[in-house]
């Protein structure tokens, strides 16, 4: 008798996973936008590289071919876009990104023998607390809330927030508040001297925060589509 085992086989794993992308809303004119895109790149070059990018082109009627150009112009300023989004698939060439829709956090689920129900499960937290400094070139990413850092932030490192941002010391890094939409999140420090400050899409860079508020406690909030800045005290 001829008796063969059966390969074992292997369950396919899946697992969900959700990044912070940097969305680009391209206006016409193209050119002049490119310019205001090469001027940031002035200000903080290599900012964007290796972080993912998505091109929204709701705003603009675009061909194919005016498409791949503009892909063209951005990897020639090292944005690689991971996805479009605001346009028709018909008018993305073979070698384009794919479309991308609803832009919302995926959970991959399967179904499951009934079991025991399992004891409830603890709320999310909505801030993240951080006793120690934030050195150069990490990145802390917490989309549910509010962080708050007890030390400094250090330059190349940046704070990424779903609300505000407190900071007990120094931030010399990058601080981004309200990337799910909250324009009413705030950033707070006791001595700014930061690269770049966001709150819900809207920035200032280190060039354009009044000298006067260097070294000193401030808050920066929005007011309609305007950033400000002001002293704590």
């Amino acid at each position: 008798m001829d008796v063969r085992a059966d390969p074992t086989r292997q369950l396919v794993r899946l697992r969900g996973r959700s990044y912070v992308a940097f969305v680009f809303s391209p206006v016409v004119p193209i050119v002049e936008w490119l310019a205001e895109i090469d001027a940031t790149l002035a200000r903080s070059p290599g900012y964007f590289v290796g972080k993912p990018i998505v091109l929204d082109l709701s705003s603009v009627d675009l061909s194919g071919s005016a498409i791949s150009h503009l892909l063209g112009s951005l990897g020639e300023r090292n944005i690689r876009v991971l996805g479009i989004e605001g346009v028709e698939e018909e008018r993305l060439g073979a070698n384009m990104p794919p479309l991308l829709t609803g832009g919302r956090t995926c959970v991959i689920t399967r179904s499951e023998p009934a079991q025991k129900p399992e004891p409830e499960a603890k709320p999310k937290p909505t801030s993240l607390l951080l006793e120690s400094p934030v050195r150069s070139g990490q990145s802390i990413i917490f989309i549910e809330g509010d962080v708050t850092v007890l030390g400094s932030v250090g330059s190349g490192a940046e704070i990424v927030a779903g609300g505000s941002i407190h900071i007990y010391g120094t931030l010399r890094g990058r601080a981004m508040a309200g990337v799910n939409g909250n324009s009413n999140a705030r950033i707070y420090c006791q001595k700014i001297e930061a690269e770049l400050l966001a709150i819900d899409g809207y920035y200032q860079t280190a060039e354009e925060i009044d000298e006067s508020l260097r070294n000193r406690p401030a808050q920066a909030w929005l007011q309609g589509d305007t950033m400000k800045i002001t002293p704590l005290n």
